[in-house]
């Protein structure tokens, strides 16, 4: 637990036309036309453009694809299959994941088959096809990246130097063909380990390779844990020893975030039976204020242990618009993150992962809205922040599974199984952190009655599968096993 005050952001309007500008120039740039095309380019309805952020050896290869319709006419997605060429090392099988993609993951599938006729760099391809709800590729338009990940079933290196497909030089997207692409099972781009090309006649996909035992659709298994704790929160009180003993803490030290001089409450954590979430109890945060400082409660929960970073967490919260008592109109903050301690000022490791929603906004902006933040690090005094941060205004009362994966160099936030952000490089984390949660108002942003009012958080439960990134669907099927098995707890995660 971190008793110290945490970063808050400020008002966002210089930030804002930033990102406005750089997405305006990203956009712009996705519907350029690069000049490394082949020469087939000209005759072809589409190109694909490729990219690796991987080496010869690494620990999975990350095939990166954008798409471009060359054409005058919009070309529905469900006719498009591409095909990555590879080598198998030592006839282990191959698991593909999405990370991270424009048409969202739920509508991408990646299969892995053995090619019936294998080469010296290809014994093996990874096809990628689309859902009908992908929609279609508009003419002229850049179907943005599609990050996708392929590695070894015993998760051990991957060997890329004698792949057809991989080139270590392209690091930026380029117009590569020697990734091919089909419409309708007609090869209309690139050139195949065996020499087919567009116009020779080459056999479609369906003819020119057999499934092999390796095919491994979209959200299939990665490989297993390092450690999963999950808990329902089935306790009497704050003051059960049970949960103490199963590494919680419930925070009743003074400081920030939130209203200074506010108090941070034992009684602000309860857990009232109820079967909303599946088990017999939800945790229930309770914020409390009358507009002074000295009446103001605020409620946090988090892990003693800091022994949290790479994998999947998750957790099924119900979030407010508005007080159980009282009158609306406070800024107030409703949550579920993960966070390390600053150790100085600027700290270079300090890492933190927010989910927080403003139903009345905050920082002079408005809402209900849901900020996601990574974070690499901030400064109290004098004030300077630097994370990488998205919201979207919209309400998100009601219960939600909150899901972040923090695996491979990316951090990816998904809100009932949809994607709503993802963020990498410096953002990444780079020290183990806790779990917590939190609820608080927003110092100076009370609304300014002296009648009592009260805000409630809930969380039904949470989950934690290290090492692995799981999709959310996966996640929402672990956890269903857990309940139905009756574990209302078990943590399996090594020790900090």
């Amino acid at each position: 637990m971190d008793p110290s005050p945490r970063p808050r952001r400020r008002p966002r309007a210089l930030r804002r036309a930033g990102i406005a500008a750089a997405a305006v120039a990203a956009c712009t740039a996705a519907m350029l036309v690069p000049t490394e095309w082949s020469a087939q380019a000209a005759g072809s309805p589409v190109t694909v453009l490729y990219k690796t952020s991987t080496g010869a050896t690494a620990y999975e290869a990350e095939p990166w694809f954008e798409v471009v319709d060359n054409t005058a006419s919009a070309i529905p997605y469900s006719q498009l299959t591409l095909r990555y060429y590879f080598t198998a090392d030592a006839n282990v099988p191959y698991t593909f994941a999405c990370a991270w993609a424009v048409v969202g993951c739920a509508n991408l599938t990646g299969t892995v088959s053995a090619m019936s006729t294998p080469t010296p760099t290809a014994d093996h391809y990874l096809q990628i096809s689309f859902a009908s709800s992908a929609g279609s590729l508009a003419a002229g338009a850049n179907s943005g990246d599609m990050q996708l990940r392929l590695y070894r079933s015993d998760w051990q290196n991957v060997n890329q130097a004698n792949d057809y497909s991989f080139n270590a030089a392209d690091t930026a997207y380029t117009a590569w063909d020697h990734v091919t692409a089909y419409i309708n099972g007609a090869l209309v781009w690139g050139v195949d380990p065996n020499g087919g090309a567009p116009g020779t006649g080459s056999p479609s996909p369906s003819a020119s390779a057999s499934a092999s035992p390796s095919a491994s659709p979209t959200g299939s298994p990665n490989p297993p844990p390092s450690g999963v704790m999950f808990d329902d929160f089935n306790y009497t009180g704050s003051s059960d020893p049970n949960l103490a003993a199963h590494d919680w803490a419930v925070r009743t030290s003074a400081g920030g975030p939130g209203v200074t001089g506010a108090t941070w409450s034992a009684n602000a954590v309860t857990f009232p039976a109820s079967t909303a979430a599946g088990g017999s109890h939800v945790m229930q945060l309770t914020a409390s204020t009358d507009g002074t400082a000295a009446n103001t409660v605020q409620a946090e929960i988090d892990t003693v242990q800091r022994k949290f970073l790479d994998g999947t967490y998750a957790a099924r919260v119900y979030l407010t618009d508005a007080p159980v008592s009282g009158p609306n109109g406070d800024d107030i903050n409703e949550t579920f993150y993960t966070i390390s301690p600053l150790a100085s000022c600027d700290d270079p490791n300090y890492s933190e992962n927010d989910f927080e929603y403003l139903p009345n906004g905050g920082w002079g902006v408005t809402g209900p809205r849901m900020y996601t933040t990574t974070w690499y690090t901030y400064c109290n005094s004098p004030y300077s922040q630097d994370n990488s941060s998205t919201s979207v205004i919209a309400s998100d009362a009601g219960w939600h599974t909150l899901v972040m994966t923090v695996h491979a160099g990316t951090v990816t936030y998904y809100i009932d199984g949809n994607q709503y952000w993802s963020t990498t490089g410096k953002y990444y984390p780079r020290e183990n952190m806790t779990i917590d949660f939190n609820e608080w108002f927003i110092n100076g942003y009370l609304n300014g009655s002296s009648t009592p009012r009260t805000w409630q958080e809930q969380v039904g439960w949470v989950y934690y599968a290290g090492g692995v990134a799981l999709s959310p669907t996966q996640v929402t099927s672990n956890v269903g096993s857990l309940q139905s098995a009756g574990t209302s707890f078990t943590d399996t995660v090594p020790g900090s």
